[in-house]
């Protein structure tokens, strides 16, 4: 029984693969780069909020670490070919390769905010809530463009 169940195991894990699409690592690279993103907004918009206690090192390194990636070169993260229309794994719309440079800018602001963002923590947590709305506007707006539905 324990062989047949091994032999079993060993072939699943052979025939899988093949009905699974590989994600390319560019892929994989972008999608944790908004992993880190959102994790570190949700920190800071918990502060803004006040469901979260102000913790002037948490919201120091929340803001440094969007600083972080938004320095990010973009360049291999987007290749051709890795767009909604290629693959199940991905959001990304087909847009984004028409128009790199919109693309560009609007990476370009969420890098602005971030870095506003950054320099407004040694105020403390009411300059946080202000530089939400930028930081959120810079996200929103390359999330509703290049972003397909689910």
């Amino acid at each position: 029984m324990t062989k047949l169940f091994a032999v079993a195991a060993a072939t699943a894990l052979m025939i899988t693969p093949a009905f699974a699409q590989e994600i390319p690592q560019a892929v994989k690279a972008r999608q944790g780069q908004f992993n880190i993103l959102a994790l570190n907004l949700g920190v800071l918009g918990g502060m803004a909020r006040g469901t979260v206690d102000f913790d002037q090192e948490a919201a120091q390194a929340a803001a440094d670490s969007l600083v972080a990636v938004s320095m990010v070169s973009q360049h291999a993260m987007w290749p051709e070919g890795t767009s909604v229309d290629d693959l199940d794994a991905t959001r990304a719309k087909a847009e984004i390769w028409s128009d790199m440079d919109d693309f560009g800018s609007k990476w370009a602001a969420l890098g602005e905010a971030a870095t506003a963002m950054q320099a407004a923590i040694g105020e403390g947590q009411a300059a946080i809530g202000p530089n939400m709305g930028p930081l959120g506007n810079a996200c929103k707006a390359c999330h509703d463009t290049y972003r397909a539905p689910e």
